[in-house]
């Protein structure tokens, strides 16, 4: 069977953890995964982690990143990368910048609110953008994590065009009755959304049954 992967692209925004949880999940399903990392997202990676992804070693990077938790502490998950691809994110002649590279859609996570506005507007500024304005054009799923507070008007009304052009929109919204006991619980309801909306099978959280109190915790 010909590779056919998923996209993820990360951007600048706060919530390296969110596109971690993503990337590992992917993995864990069986996934191909090809990802673009923006310049930006790099000193977010940086600022939060303490890691320098490095275009030349990425391979080293990448595995250093998703063995960490949501709570920095490293070694906490075994990964294999063997099914990634990375493209830079200047690379506008890769892959994902053509309409004839099979694709199954595109993960933004997160997604900052330069990216959304420069994928609802049209723009190709990296590879990140255009390969997000490829996979709405080809009619696959695109899904946008957006993770920023508060958002403006403008914001807003490129996220309504992203959801008029066939984009789902994810707000990195963690919610509380699947019963958190830590940052990687509420990292992981976002990461198993994201997933929802793309159609990928997980185990990141407890799915509501329709049962109050499942997710309480009592002292005693």
């Amino acid at each position: 069977m010909p590779r056919t992967p998923w996209i993820v692209g990360v951007s600048g925004a706060s919530g390296t953890p969110y596109a971690a949880a993503v990337l590992r999940a992917l993995l864990d399903a069986g996934e191909s995964v090809d990802l673009v990392v923006s310049r930006a997202s790099r000193l977010t990676l940086l600022d939060e982690t303490g890691i320098s992804f490095r275009d030349a070693h990425w391979q080293a990077d990448l595995r250093e990143w998703l063995s960490r938790g949501a709570d920095g502490k490293p070694d906490t998950f075994s990964v294999d990368i063997d099914a990634v691809r990375h493209w830079s994110a200047g690379d506008l002649a890769a892959g994902p910048s053509s309409g004839s590279y099979r694709t199954k859609g595109m993960l933004i996570v997160p997604a900052s609110t330069a990216s959304v506005a420069g994928v609802a507007l049209g723009l190709s500024k990296d590879l990140l953008q255009r390969a997000a304005s490829v996979t709405l054009k080809e009619g696959r799923k695109l899904i946008v994590a957006v993770r920023e507070t508060p958002l403006n008007g403008q914001t807003l009304r490129h996220l309504v065009t992203l959801d008029d052009a066939g984009a789902t929109v994810v707000p990195a919204s963690p919610a509380f009755y699947a019963g958190a006991t830590h940052i990687q619980d509420l990292v992981d309801f976002v990461a198993g959304r994201v997933l929802d909306a793309a159609g990928v099978p997980h185990g990141l959280y407890r799915r509501w049954q329709g049962e109050l109190g499942g997710g309480a915790h009592r002292d005693g």
